[in-house]
């Protein structure tokens, strides 16, 4: 596993051994939106791995309990990413192993693609969050997001030193080539990290952001 730095999904199913029979009561669910619960849960051993690979990388970051926030959402095992070499704005929690695979993706390939193709050295990455206790959007199926166990990050834009503001929505088709060149060296390269690349070709929903989910589908749009 390799994977990098910020917060926060299933309910846990809990046990209430009734009288004579033995018999097993399930709590009822709790409803999404619920005030956060802590799980003590013991920390596995890849996340343990994890937490080694990123301070071996020399990456700063805080460990976050692991909670229950109703509805399936849940943050387990997760980080806040502090200093990953380049400043990331919008991310709260997020796995450990889809931050080690982020930051993989922006050192090894969105860095030297911005200094190797745009000429420009990358100062500043802009994301619309990792985790959110929510459903897909832009699909007719109602199922919850990658984003409500923090396995997910919306990536939107990238600056550069030279002032140049490369964004997602406006020019993922523009017409000058090296722009649409660096688009696609970062999406190629992150469709052999992550398991669900969506992109502005996908459909509407994703028109201004790259949504990378660390789930191992292997579906790249």
């Amino acid at each position: 596993m390799r994977k990098l730095a910020p917060l926060f999904g299933l309910s846990l199913a809990g046990c209430v051994f009734g009288g004579g029979g033995g018999h097993v009561q399930a709590p009822p669910p709790r409803p999404m939106g619920s005030p956060p619960v802590a799980l003590n849960l013991p920390t596995s051993r890849d996340t343990q791995a994890c937490f080694a690979d990123l301070s071996r990388q020399e990456v700063r970051y805080s460990p976050l309990p692991d909670r229950d926030f109703g509805g399936g959402c849940q943050v387990i095992g997760a980080v806040q990413l502090i200093d990953i070499g380049v400043p990331v704005s919008g991310v709260t929690a997020m796995r450990c192993g889809l931050a080690e695979e982020f930051i993989g993706w922006m050192r090894n390939a969105v860095a030297p693609a911005a200094y190797q193709i745009l000429g420009s050295r990358l100062v500043r990455v802009e994301t619309m969050g990792s985790y959110a206790c929510r459903n897909t959007v832009g699909t007719a199926t109602l199922r919850l997001s990658g984003h409500a166990t923090a396995n997910a990050v919306d990536v939107s834009a990238f600056v550069l030193a030279d002032g140049r503001r490369i964004s997602v929505r406006q020019d993922w088709h523009d017409a000058d080539d090296a722009t649409r060149r660096f688009f696609t060296i970062i999406h190629g390269s992150a469709c052999k990290r992550f398991g669900t690349v969506l992109s502005p070709d996908y459909n509407a929903a994703h028109h201004d952001h790259l949504h990378l989910e660390d789930d191992h589908k292997g579906f790249c749009r």
